[in-house]
């Protein structure tokens, strides 16, 4: 009778190995995966780090500028296929306003990165159970923007020689573009394929629909990339069809959260509780091995 009760032990005693290399495996993907409260001094470094590496890859890419300005009046002949080429007008109408272009090349200049920082900056106090899923949809969207400018290069409207588009920064003297002025050499000026301006504007508008409590503000929300739509447009710094990109993108972005998560950043919970500590994950299993034996 000792042999038929050692064998069994013995066979379980080697796959054991297995089991808990693959439990633990699996562990560590779920805590990848789950929810976390944001650690301040991470998210900073994180974002300073992926912008920079953003900045310098898409000022990397090579202006091709003779391909840049084919594409542009590509994309310039099927807009006028489609009935819809109307930048130039819309270029020149808010051009006759003084004060309101210029104002939209200030918005233009800042609130691209303004907003988008509160947004994240009102995630992390408020939403830190969503603050990871949301922020992943923006750097995924900014990361498909990357393939976009490497393999499309693309001339904004204002650099068509022949367009009739006015440059709205170098006309008012405002620095209301990166890729205009004495800032030109700072910034890849080809790179209007897809239109980030419309990709981050969008996130935040639907981020503060889906999360805001105040009616006013949830509106508010919806308004900024319609606006954010109307400034790229009449500083004719893109194409609208470039904004449809931009939306390409974000929805990618989306994409990519929800199959990590399982969920959209939205619907996960609003707060999560303090990650356990790993005496306590540890305890666990030696409580259930006790019981079994």
């Amino acid at each position: 009778m000792g042999e038929p009760t050692v064998t069994p032990l013995e066979r379980h005693d080697q796959a054991v190995p297995h089991s808990v290399t693959a439990g633990t495996g699996e562990r560590r993907l779920d805590r990848l995966r789950t929810p976390r409260r944001p650690r301040l001094w991470f998210e900073i470094l994180l974002i300073a780090v992926s912008y920079w590496t953003y900045s310098m890859i898409r000022n990397a890419v090579p202006e091709q500028r003779s391909e840049a300005l084919r594409n542009a009046d590509w994309i310039w002949r099927t807009e006028h296929h489609l009935g819809l080429a109307f930048e130039t007008s819309v270029n020149h109408t808010v051009n006759s306003v003084t004060w309101l272009i210029v104002s939209m090349n200030y918005y233009y200049a800042t609130l691209h990165f303004v907003v988008t920082l509160g947004v994240l900056v009102w995630l992390y106090r408020s939403h830190p159970g969503r603050y990871a899923a949301t922020r992943l949809v923006l750097f995924a969207t900014t990361a498909v923007a990357l393939v976009g400018y490497y393999f499309f290069p693309l001339a904004p409207p204002r650099l068509m020689p022949g367009g009739n588009f006015v440059d709205t920064v170098t006309v008012h003297q405002t620095w209301g573009s990166m890729a205009s002025g004495d800032l030109k050499h700072m910034s890849n000026q080809y790179a209007a394929m897809p239109s980030m301006h419309i990709g981050w504007s969008l996130w935040c508008g639907l981020t503060i629909f889906a999360l805001a409590r105040l009616p006013w503000v949830r509106i508010l929300g919806l308004l900024y990339p319609v606006a954010t739509l109307v400034v790229i447009v009449a500083t004719a710094n893109h194409f609208w069809l470039d904004a449809v990109g931009g939306i390409l993108c974000l929805a990618f972005g989306f994409t990519v959260s929800r199959a990590w998560y399982g969920s959209l950043p939205y619907t996960l919970p609003r707060v999560v509780p303090a990650p356990k500590g790993r005496g306590e994950l540890r305890d666990k299993p030696r409580r259930r091995s006790s019981q079994k034996a």
